[in-house]
């Protein structure tokens, strides 16, 4: 076990963007998922006690107790990176779609950008790199520099996307152009995945398999859902000089009747809320955030960012992944880590550091981190 010194040295005001940095070996950034979900490794936080364990994910049973709720997202990654050749150049595009405006029409990160003027027009290719006959249009820019495509020749391009679609795999993952990927289809996505929305994983809940959920439940533990389709932005490093100068990405979320039900009741009772994974977190924090601490169910669009110091209204526990350097999913773990202070941080960096001298996987197919 590792110890870490808490101190209350820095304010709010005073945390800049660069505090969130820190060294990461390239190798340990995981290029492939474990050979089975749960066989990844789980270091383990205690935030009371400021000790780090060294466990195995199999072994996060141990940590839950009866009555607590365990909180998922079940949102389904689609195969939204496409691909295109402009007839009139030949010049080829790579197209990731980000949100659906209606049918056949689209918000995608394209490149190379300065390619796709407003009029530019492309035809789109099949799972084997051929033309399909259908084809897509610019229709318009956005401040962020992400076009808006009019697609045509299909009845709706959603219903290709199985045949011509690729898997939205993070950049830091890199696979040859020669495909398809059937491990990551199958990886790239949690067991439990239902509303189809996401081009991001939601990472934390890719370690789970169904018979661990079923031992979670019969030990006591209550299983919920809740769904936050994961935008491209999850990816998106700060840039400003500090935390409070960047823009958070929005994103689409849904909370179902049944869970904000389970988690008002288990509040009341004064037992635990586990959330796997930031984007979760996110979903019941924001919630809470918008109904002066309660649960309303419904759907909507969030743009919480959280960053130390942040009281916690709903989250007890956090189990996640390990992020990238600058990254505002490091700084909401950094937030959970010592809730109403600023000294999460350091918390945190400490943890890293005695992930990567025991050799932790990172990012998006890398080892778990649970955070009581």
């Amino acid at each position: 076990m590792v110890q870490y010194q808490k101190t209350l040295t820095e304010t709010a005001g005073a945390m800049r963007t660069a505090d969130f940095d820190f060294e990461l070996p390239p190798e340990l950034v995981a290029q492939h998922p474990a050979g089975e979900r749960d066989q990844s490794r789980l270091l383990v936080l205690h935030r009371d006690r400021g000790l780090v364990e060294h466990r195995q994910f199999g072994s996060l049973p141990e940590y839950l107790r009866d009555g607590d709720i365990l909180v998922l997202n079940d949102s389904r990654v689609i195969p939204a990176r496409l691909r295109a050749i402009n007839p009139q150049t030949g010049g080829r595009f790579q197209l990731l779609l980000l949100e659906e405006n209606g049918t056949n029409d689209w918000w995608v990160m394209l490149r190379p950008g300065r390619r796709a003027r407003v009029g530019t027009r492309m035809a789109l290719c099949d799972g084997q790199g051929r033309e399909s006959g259908a084809s897509a249009s610019v229709v318009e820019t956005n401040d962020e520099g992400h076009r808006r495509l009019s697609f045509s020749g299909v009845p709706d391009i959603t219903e290709e996307l199985g045949a011509w679609g690729e898997v939205p795999l993070p950049p830091y993952i890199r696979r040859p152009e020669a495909g398809p990927w059937q491990e990551d289809r199958q990886r790239y996505q949690t067991v439990f995945a239902r509303a189809p929305g996401s081009v991001a994983a939601p990472t934390a809940g890719l370690h789970f398999t169904g018979p661990l959920l079923e031992a979670l439940r019969s030990q006591g533990t209550r299983v919920c859902f809740v769904t936050l389709h994961v935008g491209w932005g999850t990816f998106a490093p700060v840039k400003a000089e500090t935390p409070g100068g960047h823009r958070m990405h929005e994103e689409r979320y849904e909370l179902s009747a049944e869970t904000a039900r389970a988690i008002a009741q288990a509040k009341r009772d004064g037992r635990r809320v586990i959330a796997v994974g930031t984007t979760t977190l996110r979903v019941l924090e924001s919630v809470a955030a918008r109904n002066q601490g309660g649960l309303e169910p419904g759907a909507g669009r969030t743009r919480i960012f959280i960053y130390p110091p942040w009281d916690f209204r709903v989250v007890d526990g956090l189990l996640t992944n390990f992020h990238l350097p600058r990254s505002t999913l490091l700084m909401l773990a950094s937030a959970f880590a010592a809730p109403m202070k600023t000294c999460g941080r350091q918390a945190i960096l400490s943890a890293y550091a005695a992930a990567v001298q025991e050799r932790y996987r990172f990012f998006s197919y890398g080892d778990a981190m649970l955070i009581l």
